[in-house]
């Protein structure tokens, strides 16, 4: 009823704004994009060639190849802007552009998803979005914004040139990369703003039950080069992962009665023109309902708890020496031993990075070191056997335009 509700107040103020729409605004296009592929090899030599992990399930977000150059994704952006709206159309294609549009397609990473109700034929061209989206401003604090964009949540991002590192963190992985719905902005005053919205759950195409899930962001500027970011996102059987183990009959059917919410701290201080330093931090916790104490036991005893949780955190530095060469350090600790999400055990690694830009900042080269320490025996070795750590060195090729 909440979310519904706050649907029909969305709705209704973006149909009120429209009204008022002015014929004389003209606007502008642009095109944009990067493109992008890697060359990495890991020290424990990986039986399977890749970095997911002894059970394949996910150690590494998008560079997951080994000892051989691959290619990352290709993006298009097409953006129209003018005095009172805004379009974004986000293509990307390529191996990276299928993990960052989870859900949108029915591959092997997918196969628990249920089928799209409008055919298969649609996870195939949907796949290739990875944002549109279009944002009318119906004053010069207010602003709506409807259709699929990325997800407010965590500090780093899908386009890797907007990265420091190439490698992404496991908060990002572990978290949402994007949602359908409609949004709503507010800035208060310069340095403050407030955003809320409703959602098709996460990372989800289609939505599989007719519940919501709600989203929220409050942002302030404490210094004018240090900025705070506060942001949410949680609804009820909103995990379509969960859901299928409940229909399958993996699971009992008071498990599928739960809500789940995720809390995330972003930060970026720049100290100096050349001195940065950034924080990531988040908590998610599920809280499973259950209707009897047999239904309550088997899942306690399936995530070690009814309220099983999962968070980390990241923090960040740099260090610019010239407009070509810089050196950044990434620390990160990451926990999901409820295996709830998809790293499934506590992990801290530690990213150098010292990326190059050439050819007027086009070019982008990061050559990178990443260690990995896991709690439990996570990595591959060369005999498929579990390891506990995982050394990876390599560089990455970044085109932008």
């Amino acid at each position: 009823m909440k979310t519904t509700l706050l649907s029909l107040l969305l709705t209704s103020s973006v149909s009120l704004a429209f009204a008022q729409t002015d014929s004389t605004d003209t606007g502008k296009l642009s095109i944009s994009g990067y493109l992008d592929s890697y060359y990495l090899t890991a020290l424990n030599r990986p039986k399977s060639g890749n970095l997911l992990g002894v059970d394949q399930l996910a150690g590494r977000a998008f560079d997951r190849l080994t000892d051989q150059f691959a290619l990352g994704l290709v993006q298009v952006k097409l953006g129209y802007a003018s005095r009172k709206t805004d379009m974004m159309v986000d293509l990307t294609f390529g191996p990276n552009a299928e993990m960052g549009n989870f859900g949108n397609t029915a591959g092997a990473f997918n196969s628990y998803r249920p089928q799209s109700p409008y055919g298969a034929a649609l996870y195939g061209t949907s796949a290739a979005i990875k944002q549109v989206y279009f944002t009318y401003r119906a004053t010069p604090k207010l602003s709506f914004t409807v259709g699929q964009f990325g997800t407010h949540i965590g500090y780093e991002v899908i386009d890797a040139p907007l990265n420091y590192h190439y490698s992404l963190s496991n908060l990002f992985n572990n978290g949402p990369f994007y949602h359908i719905g409609l949004k709503t902005a507010y800035a208060f005053n310069d340095r403050t703003s407030l955003m809320l919205g409703v959602v098709n759950n996460w990372d989800n195409l289609t939505d599989d039950n007719k519940q919501k899930s709600l989203i929220g962001q409050f942002s302030c500027k404490p210094l004018p080069t240090w900025t705070v970011y506060l942001n949410w996102i949680g609804g009820s059987g909103d995990d379509t992962y969960l859901n299928s183990l409940v229909s399958s009959g993996t699971l009992p059917n008071g498990c599928g009665n739960y809500t789940r919410q995720l809390y995330d701290l972003t930060t970026n201080y720049q100290v100096t023109p050349k001195f940065y330093l950034g924080l990531n931090a988040a908590y998610g916790r599920y809280s499973f309902n259950t209707e009897s104490s047999a239904e309550s036991e088997f899942c306690s005893e399936k995530y070690g708890s009814t309220t099983p949780d999962w968070g980390g955190v990241a923090l960040y530095t740099n260090y610019a020496f010239c407009d070509v060469v810089g050196l950044g350090l990434r620390y990160e600790y990451f926990e999901d031993q409820h295996a709830v999400r998809y790293l499934q055990t506590r992990n801290q690694s530690v990213t150098l990075t010292a990326p190059i830009t050439l050819g007027a900042g086009k070019l982008l080269l990061k050559p990178e070191l990443r260690v990995d320490a896991a709690s439990s025996h996570y990595y591959e070795n060369a005999l498929g056997q579990g390891v506990k750590n995982q050394t990876t060195l390599g560089m990455a090729f970044i085109y932008k335009y």
